[in-house]
């Protein structure tokens, strides 16, 4: 029997080290080395070549085809996919826990039951859970095929023999290798099952679908690894408080990234939204100071986002600075560009900013929104009705151009918005009907325009 030695792998990179650091020698993160065993060598080379040829050719004689597509036949989840389930795609799909993942997936695997092959892998539910969950949410999963099973050598063997179109692990966390002695969800397991599946998913062409847990700060548990191995990454976002739930690609290989799609989570599972937009806005019987409506652009998807703003008195030696669903930082260097450019100033004042309907925003485009919901807050005035914004602001008080200006606003002509105040390069060249655009080049054009 080979002597078994401890070692230290690294969470982030999966890079293994003779001793405990507090930074990993490969990858720099610090506080990331967690002591697992060295593992026996299997016979052959465990990572073989998942294309199965070294054969060298010139890009020019590759022929470049589209990938066919398997809708699932739940529009929001393929929009996110990118049209569908790729043959031989893996996906991996992360949240937390009672966030709706397997819901989702049991309701993917009943209606792609009725076209192909599934198998439904389960290694933290039985049958007759699964079972009562199908019931319970009135789908006709009488076609799916149902493995509880944690081995990874046992489900192997079966798509192999089986050989299903699509294949659901839930979760990878739960799988483990008799060839290693690691335990079920430790750096080395999750890795080597992810491998091995990954492998047989290129070579026989099944379409993989791993779920993810995720720790404490919202990052997919195990090695880094294992997002570098997978087509498609997605994260399954929402407070388990509230019935809305968002579903958000961050890597994907066979489509475009940072593509959203929105569900409601009902008695009968998760249910699509077809106007998204309407969550994010607030229904207000009057204007109020302090809100402000943006056009994000969520991969291909504008979507109106209603911004609420605070600015109260501090009562404290250091005023304090939130924001929900916003960056923080950000927050701090549009109120210094505000003090400067605009000269009004809110360092005496608390300021809380949340994006209502709990959807994160990344992009820049909500910098000039922001900055007005302050204003209209700090005054105590409302902006006018019907107005939406967007644009970036710089530290030189310029408002910058946003990408596909065109179709945000278009968004908003559709949904009912009058005036849209935007930067002067996202003014359109031909009017949109029932919309008048207010171009701005500096902050203090639209402050001066919102102070009327």
């Amino acid at each position: 029997m080979a002597k078994i030695k401890t070692v230290y792998a690294c969470t982030e990179c999966g890079g293994q080290s003779l001793k405990w650091q507090g930074q990993c020698p490969h990858c720099s993160a610090w506080n990331t080395l967690v002591e697992s065993t060295t593992e026996p060598k299997a016979g052959g080379h465990r990572f073989a070549s998942l294309a199965g040829s070294s054969e060298v050719v010139t890009l020019a004689d590759v022929e470049a085809k589209d990938f066919p597509r398997l809708p699932t036949m739940i529009g929001e989840f393929d929009r996110v996919l990118g049209g569908g389930l790729v043959e031989g795609g893996v996906v991996l799909i992360g949240g937390d826990p009672g966030i709706g993942k397997s819901t989702l997936l049991l309701q993917a695997a009943a209606r792609l039951s009725a076209q192909v092959p599934v198998l439904y892998v389960s290694g933290e539910e039985s049958a007759q859970q699964i079972a009562l969950r199908a019931r319970r949410l009135g789908l006709d999963a009488s076609a799916v095929k149902l493995l509880p099973e944690i081995e990874l050598e046992k489900i192997q063997a079966t798509l192999a023999s089986m050989k299903p179109r699509v294949a659901v692990i839930d979760s990878i966390q739960t799988l483990y290798s008799s060839a290693l002695t690691s335990a079920p969800g430790s750096v080395a397991q999750v890795r080597e099952c992810a491998a091995q599946i990954t492998r047989l998913a290129k070579q026989t062409g099944i379409t993989v679908v791993f779920v993810g847990h995720v720790t404490k700060e919202g990052a997919l548990a195990g090695p880094r690894v294992l997002e570098h191995m997978v087509d498609t990454v997605l994260y399954f976002e929402g407070d388990t408080h509230t019935t809305f739930r968002l579903v958000r690609a961050v890597k994907n290989r066979f489509g475009a990234v940072n593509e959203l799609g929105v569900f409601a989570m009902t008695e009968k599972g998760l249910r699509e939204v077809t106007n998204p937009s309407a969550l994010f806005l607030s229904q207000h019987a009057t204007d109020v100071a302090g809100s402000c409506v943006m056009v994000t652009q969520e991969g291909t998807r504008p979507l109106l986002v209603e911004l609420q703003a605070l600015v109260d008195d501090s009562h404290g030696m250091s005023p304090k600075r939130l924001t929900v669903g916003l960056e923080l930082n950000r927050l701090a260097m549009l109120l210094a560009v505000l003090h400067r450019h605009a000269g009004i100033a809110c360092f005496d004042q608390d300021v809380f900013v949340n994006a209502v309907g709990g959807v994160r925003i990344a992009e820049p485009g909500a910098d000039l929104a922001v900055t007005l919901a302050i204003v209209s807050s700090l005054r105590s005035k409302p902006l006018p009705g019907k107005h939406v914004v967007f644009g970036e602001v710089g530290l030189a008080g310029e408002v910058r151009p946003v990408q596909r200006g065109q179709e945000r606003l278009k968004e908003a002509a559709k949904l009912g918005f009058t005036h849209a105040i935007v930067p002067a390069a996202n003014k359109p060249r031909q009017p949109i009907a029932g919309l008048e655009v207010i171009a701005v080049e500096r902050l203090s054009e639209a402050v001066d325009y919102v102070r009327k």
